[in-house]
This record gives C-alpha cells, structure tokens and sequence, in this order.
C-alpha cells in the first residue's frame, strides 16, 4: 500500500515541490518580460501597447525572431517570404478535405503541422538558417491550415492563398472566401500582435522542452499545439463563448455569475498565474469587442462582459484576461468558437519559433527532479496470492 501524499510540503527544505513549477525560473530569455503587479507586457523590449499602437503582426515575428526591429527592406523581404510559402503541401490539403467533418479544429492543426515536416527538405536541419527558415513556413502555413479544414467542414472549397496582403488579410479571405474590409484586418492583425508571445507559459515551455532534446522544430511545434489546446491554457476563449451563447438574452447575468461561483465553478477568461491587475491584452481587445458588437448588433454581448466583469471584480476581486474579450472578438467577426484557440496558435508560433531558435542556441537538455513519495524496497508478493 502507497503511502499517503503529504498535504504540505515544507518550501523551506531541498527537494521540495512547487506545484506547476510556481516561481522557478527554468530559463533565461530576451523574447518577452512580464511585470505581474504592474500589468506590463514586453516584447524585446518593446512595451505590447505600443507594438498594439503602431506595429503589425509581420514586424512582430521579425523582432521575436531577431530581437529586433526591421529596417523597411528587411520588413518587405519577410513579408514576400510569407507570401511565398503560404500554400500547403497537396497531401496536407486532402488531409484537410478527407478528415472528419467533426474533427476539433486544435486537433486537424496539431496533425496537420506534424504532416507538414514530410514536404520540407529541410525539416532535419539544425543549423540557425534552417530554423529560421522553417519558422517562416509555419507561419506562413498556418493560416491555410485553419481556414481550409473551416471551410472543407462546411463543404466548401478550400481556397488557394493570395499572392499579396498581410498574413490577418489573407487568413480572412480564405476563412470566409472574401476579401476583408480594412477594419476587420486591422483587428485581426492586432489580435494576432498581443497573442504572439507570453513568457514562459505551458505551450512555450513545451516547446523548449522539446527542443532540448535536440528534436526538430516541427516536433517542437506540434508539442506546443497540444498543450494549448487544453482549456486551462489556449481554450479559455471558446468556454467563455459558449457560455455566453447558453444565455438567453434576458438572462439576469449578475445571478447566473453568482450561482455559479455559489457552485464552485470556475468563470472562464478570469484571472491568471502572472498578472495580479488586468491583462494589458485585455484593454485592447475590450475596446474592439465593443465597438464590433455594435457594427454586428450583437451589443448584448458587450453588455453580458462588463456585467460579468463587474460581478467578478466584486465577489472574487479578480479581473478579466486576454481570453475573456477575444472570445466577443472573434465571435463578432462572424468566426466559429471551436476556431478561436486556433487563431491563438496561428499568433504565438511567432512565439514558440523565437523561443525555440533561442533554445537552440544555447541548448541543455531540460532534466527536472521529481520528489518520490512512495514506499521502498516492498516485500515481493506472489500474483497468486495478492489481493
């Protein structure tokens, strides 16, 4: 018989537990810092309300990937290198086309990515230059992935990539198989800017993980899909959507909240492991989301958040996170729930690539302890005389 798991562990004491890996600081990094208390979000150095303000989702990738900004020759050049690799391989596009209709769109991704290391020569590579030109691909390629499973579900055809426009433009195009106004680019553009990247977080540390094994940045890539389709990481925003479509549009929001707290059940978006005010990511996505509720006439939506915000401020202290506005977002934009951690994905494998190349760079093989809590050295019991 085990022996029991100690309710406490004394911190104080080496080996310890701390559960989550709550306050271990596993790496050293330039990509992006957060100040918890303060609500700030930098990217190489670079304040997220200033990139929201004045860069676009291109820019981002090349300073995540350089830890720097672009010159505007080098800014065209990464543009047409996106363009270039954005159509997928002909077996990826009958995956698409042939896997169920009810498949869960994280799921077709996370398949889809791994498949795409069959069509790159280069997949194997491990030299800087390959890395870097893999992680172009992959976000080049994303974006087709999701819009063309979208589409292929609806028994649609799925449409080729355009030769022009930035990566939220194309995405919406081959999303709806029209070209998107200058508005809805523009949200979609600063919705993929503040998803790019954020610390050290499940995904990321995933795709670390894997890549200290010296193992290619499709594996790594792959690996890091699959953590962020748990709905405690990337899924947030699709639970906070379908709990608001369950809303009748009388319902009393206020009593719907607290009887759910009153059943310890947790409100989605709500709160996080970093910041102890409101998400800076969140500021930026309230404001859209009220003014596209608006255009779409879905106010109420808007309505049911800040109603929601308010009796989360008031019975549990705590405020909104990145998850919680952009499920109003995308919704409003006329795009599927179950698509929504997608469109996360298809922003931080800007993230994810930058932290594997940096990985890579200076790579030891990630080897934590555990603390054994079991018996030992157990007497040998027969199989037929067990009970």
């Amino acid at each position: 018989m085990n022996s029991p798991v100690p309710e406490t562990i004394d911190s104080t004491k080496y080996p310890h537990v701390d559960r989550g890996l709550e306050g271990i600081v596993a790496f050293s990094s330039t990509k992006s810092a957060i100040d918890g208390e303060k609500g700030d979000l930098i990217y190489a150095g670079y304040n997220i309300n200033t990139l929201a303000e004045k860069s676009n989702f291109e820019e981002v990738a090349f300073l995540l990937w350089n830890d720097r900004l672009p010159t505007l020759q080098e800014l065209d050049q990464l543009r047409k290198e996106l363009i270039a690799e954005r159509e997928l391989p002909e077996p990826v596009l009958n995956y698409l086309r042939t896997t169920s209709k009810k498949a869960e769109p994280m799921s077709v991704l996370r398949t889809a990515v791994s498949m795409l290391a069959d069509f790159d020569d280069e997949a194997s590579l491990d030299d800087p230059e390959a890395n870097h030109r893999k992680s172009v691909r992959i976000t080049a390629r994303m974006p087709a992935i999701i819009a063309g499973f979208h589409r292929a579900r609806q028994g649609k055809e799925i449409m080729p990539p355009l030769k022009e426009g930035s990566t939220a433009y194309n995405f919406l195009y081959m999303l709806n198989g029209e070209r998107p106004g200058e508005n809805a680019e523009k949200v979609m553009d600063i919705c993929l800017i503040i998803h790019a990247e954020h610390g050290m977080n499940a995904s990321t540390f995933t795709a670390r993980a894997i890549c200290s094994t010296i193992s290619d940045i499709y594996s790594a890539i792959t690996g890091a899909i699959g953590s962020l389709k748990g709905p405690l990481h990337g899924g947030a925003n699709t639970a906070v959507m379908n709990m608001l479509l369950k809303l009748d549009k009388d319902a009393d929001i206020e009593s719907y909240i607290k009887s759910r707290l009153a059943e310890r059940k947790k409100i989605m978006g709500f709160g996080h492991r970093v910041y102890r005010t409101v998400d800076p990511r969140a500021s930026h996505l309230e404001k859209f989301a009220k003014a596209l509720a608006s255009e779409t006439g879905m106010e109420y939506l808007y309505e049911w958040s800040i109603k929601i915000r308010e009796v989360m401020r008031k019975e549990k202290g705590i405020d909104p996170n990145v998850d919680f506005f952009s499920a109003t977002v995308y919704y409003s934009m006329g795009i599927e729930p179950d698509l929504f951690t997608c469109i996360f994905a298809m922003s931080r494998i800007t993230g994810w690539t930058a932290h594997y190349l940096e990985q890579a760079d200076n790579n030891r093989l990630i080897r934590p302890r555990h603390l054994y809590l079991g018996e030992r050295n157990l007497p040998w019991t027969p199989i037929e005389n067990r009970r």
